[in-house]
């Protein structure tokens, strides 16, 4: 596929996603979904792909849906009837998040600028976030006369916990990223100019990981989040035989005995 409205690269185990229209604040269109979906689909096939960093160009992470063209391409439909209307959101913004719920590999979120509304709902997204001292988050809805419709109502709360969420949700507050770190909704806030090379050093120490282990940690903790402890360490019990049943998992001891860092393959 050909990009036009974002930049994907892949490099030393990692798929860089970046939102490509600046002019707008990187918001996006039907055709930067499509792209944005191709990509994440092409990072989640390819095995030599161990992370995935999303970010945005210029000042922007992504300012939600392009209102304009939105309207043009029917990200907006209201002037249809409801029946016209039930499946929009489906059919276009959140193809995303019903595609990373299939991706096992890490995600992570460089929040290089403004994430608001639809922006950050898709940063809310990341298994995890990284901000530069640039950043600024708001989920602006409510200032629209709108209720989430991309997943915040559903991620938020996980991150930050329901009282903050619904402050968050209910005012359409801005918070830059000192705010963000203290109710940890962001991991880390780096100077701008480091964002890229901070979060690249992190994906990359991932990427260089037990590949299989990681991908089973990840499904263990978004499970454990919807089941209950019993049904939650059954199912630790089938990922550790599984881990326990690859290369990587001699490798880390043998390096261990012989004091020096693993080489793990990923299988």
């Amino acid at each position: 596929m050909n990009f036009e409205q974002i930049i994907f690269e892949k490099a030393d185990g990692i798929a860089t996603i970046t939102l490509n229209r600046p002019e707008r604040m990187n918001a996006f269109t039907r055709q930067m979904l499509d792209e944005w979906y191709a990509s994440l689909q092409d990072a989640r096939l390819d095995d030599a792909v161990r992370a995935i960093v999303l970010t945005g160009a210029g000042r922007g992470f992504c300012s939600g849906a392009d209102v304009g063209a939105g309207a043009a391409e029917g990200l907006m439909q209201r002037e249809r009837s409801l029946a016209e209307n039930r499946n929009f959101l489906r059919d276009s913004v959140q193809r995303i998040p019903r595609l990373l719920a299939e991706l096992d590999k890490p995600y992570i979120a460089a929040v290089n600028g403004a994430a608001v509304g639809a922006g950050m709902d898709m940063a809310s997204m990341a298994d995890i976030r990284i901000a530069s001292e640039n950043a600024r988050f708001g989920m602006t809805y409510v200032r629209m006369g709108l209720s989430p419709g991309d997943g915040g109502c559903y991620y938020l709360p996980r991150i930050v916990g329901i009282a903050k969420a619904l402050e968050l949700i209910w005012t359409g507050d801005i918070i830059d990223a000192k705010e963000a770190l203290r109710v940890g909704y962001v991991s880390a806030v780096v100077p701008h100019d480091e964002l890229m090379p901070y979060t690249r050093d992190f994906a990359q120490r991932l990427a260089r990981g037990p590949a299989v282990a990681i991908h089973l940690a990840k499904r263990l903790v978004y499970r454990g989040l919807r089941t209950d402890v019993d049904e939650a360490l059954e199912a630790a019990q089938g990922a550790m035989l599984i881990a326990q049943s690859t290369e990587d998992a001699r490798e880390g001891p043998r390096a261990f005995v012989e004091k020096r860092e693993p080489q793990f393959k990923g299988r």
